[in-house]
Parts: C-alpha cells; sequence; structure tokens
C-alpha cells in the first residue's frame, strides 16, 4: 500500500513538472481555458498596484470563455481587510487571446502562455492617467506549482522588463476565499459585486 501511495505522489509531481514541449504561445483555443484557476505568481513594474491592497492584486477563482469570445473572470481581493469577490468580464479584441476591459484605466488582458491543462500566463497593460503599467499574472489549475514554473515567470518577466524583484508569490499571501470568510466571519464580512 506504501508503494502504491509513493508511485501516486510521484507521478502526481512529475505530472506538474514544466514542460515547454506543450506550452501554446499563439493560435490560442480560449474555450479551453475555462474552469478553476489559482492565483500563483504576479509581477508589475509598479509593485504598489500588487502588493497587499493594490487595485490590481487579485486571487483569480474560475474564468469562463463566453460564447461570444469574451472571458469572464472570477477574482477575489481583500479591501481594508474584508474580501471582496468581482466577476468582470473582458470584451474580445481582434486579436486571438487579447480582451479588453475598463478598470481603474484601460486595460488590454493578453494570453502571453498556456498549455491548458496547469498553467496560463496573462499579459496586461493599463492606461491610467496618462501612465501605462504592465502587469503579468501566472494561474494554475492548482494552489501550488513546482519552482520550475517560477523559473518560466522569471523568463517571461524579462521580455516585458521585469525583473525577479518586481514578483510576488501569491501561494503564500493565503487566498482571500470570501466563501470561507462567509463561513467564519459572517456574511457581513464578504461582499460581492457581481
Amino acid at each position: 500500500m506504501a508503494l502504491l501511495l509513493l508511485s501516486l505522489g510521484l507521478s502526481v509531481i512529475a505530472a506538474q513538472e514544466f514542460n515547454p514541449r506543450i506550452v501554446v504561445q499563439r493560435n490560442y483555443n480560449m474555450a479551453r481555458v475555462s474552469g478553476v484557476w489559482y492565483s500563483i505568481f504576479m509581477a508589475s513594474d509598479d509593485l504598489n498596484r500588487i502588493k497587499e491592497n493594490g487595485d490590481l492584486r487579485v486571487f483569480v477563482r474560475n474564468i469562463e470563455h463566453l460564447k461570444n469570445g469574451s472571458l469572464k473572470f472570477d477574482f477575489e481581493f481583500m479591501v481594508q481587510g474584508e474580501c471582496v469577490a468581482v466577476v468582470v468580464v473582458c470584451e474580445k479584441t481582434e486579436k486571438n487571446g487579447e480582451y479588453f476591459i475598463n478598470y481603474e484605466g484601460e486595460n488590454t488582458v493578453a494570453v502571453s502562455e498556456t498549455d491548458y491543462r496547469l498553467f496560463i500566463t496573462f499579459h496586461l497593460q493599463n492606461f491610467r492617467n496618462g501612465t501605462k503599467t504592465h502587469a503579468l499574472a501566472l494561474y494554475a489549475r492548482v494552489p501550488q506549482l513546482e519552482p520550475s514554473f517560477l523559473s518560466r515567470f522569471e523568463e517571461t518577466c524579462k521580455k516585458y522588463g521585469l525583473g525577479p524583484q518586481n514578483i510576488v508569490d501569491l501561494t503564500n499571501e493565503g487566498r482571500p476565499r470570501c466563501s470561507q470568510t462567509e463561513q467564519e466571519l459572517g456574511q457581513d464580512h464578504c461582499y460581492s459585486k457581481r
């Protein structure tokens, strides 16, 4: 029995290793990104926007590809110690894997790369008050990823002029989980803007 459990554990770890041969960087099939996701890392050229209480610091719960080609994101974030759940729809642009949304300015959100089964990286460009901010987010289908994914994310960040000092590890921050907060603290501590 112990050998069976060890084999199962090793196969789960092996299944999580980064495999560059299955990475998609264009011609995305966005219907395949639908489902549950977890925020793993974020990076930005303006760290204040992704640090605690930053307006771009979000924890993804779910992504849904809509029939019209748009993407619906179900996010959570903390505002003054309270969990806020938000659902936003990003409108499809003419470019494959690129979307537009007005939030704290005008934003383009584009898929940088994915393997559909385990990870996806988004690149966000925010234009607000004449300032352009870049942010990248690595989401996973599981709450934790192997270190090889951080290495890959660091490589992706370099393409946008961001170094390791620009990366925030969200796995150590704990996920707000409005549903948990609601059960543990009472409904008045969890808000939903839908």
